[in-house]
């Protein structure tokens, strides 16, 4: 992944901490602001990944609404696969109108519950550019909390703590 925080002086990333918490519909496509997103967005997914790495995921818990959003998500999405997680499919005409209906009901629970969040696409494997992609926040809890309350994430500890320790 990028270090665009190398590529913003101290100043641009304090004034984007307060400007990304604005609508979006207030800003054009304004290439320092995409890069205070793209910053805000990759450090969450390290913070996360270094926690899985650290801990065992059966016991993380993500927000203090944890539970809600695991119990919603498994009535909306009963068979939802979640291992390898099939992107064309969560974004296709269908899986937009099922998504944007669950995200909706965390509007006013889920701090940010609609920013933009990697999310591994393989959950045995870390984040790269071939594996993950951007979902809405309060959708990335629900997805990382059942993978983590149903043992998929159990082997990123093993698999990847010794490689993670040196960094």
């Amino acid at each position: 992944m990028a270090d665009f925080s190398k590529e913003l002086g101290v100043q641009e990333l304090l004034a984007g901490q307060s400007v990304l918490s604005r609508p979006a519909e207030e800003f054009d496509n304004d290439p320092t602001v995409e890069a205070m997103w793209a910053v805000k967005t990759i450090e969450h997914a390290r913070i996360y990944f270094d926690l899985l790495c650290s801990v065992d995921p059966q016991g993380l818990r993500l927000t203090r609404h944890d539970d809600k959003i695991y119990e919603t998500f498994r009535k909306q999405f009963p068979e939802l696969k979640l291992d390898m997680l099939n992107e064309d499919e969560l974004k296709s005409e269908e899986g937009k109108k099922e998504w944007r209906e669950f995200c909706e009901k965390f509007h006013d629970i889920v701090e940010d519950y609609n920013f933009g969040t990697l999310i591994r696409t393989d959950c045995t494997d870390e984040y790269s550019e071939k594996n993950s992609f951007i979902v809405p926040r309060v959708m990335f809890y629900a997805l990382e909390i059942a993978r983590n309350r149903e043992g998929f994430n159990n082997s990123i500890r093993t698999k990847f703590r010794t490689s993670q320790s040196g960094s």
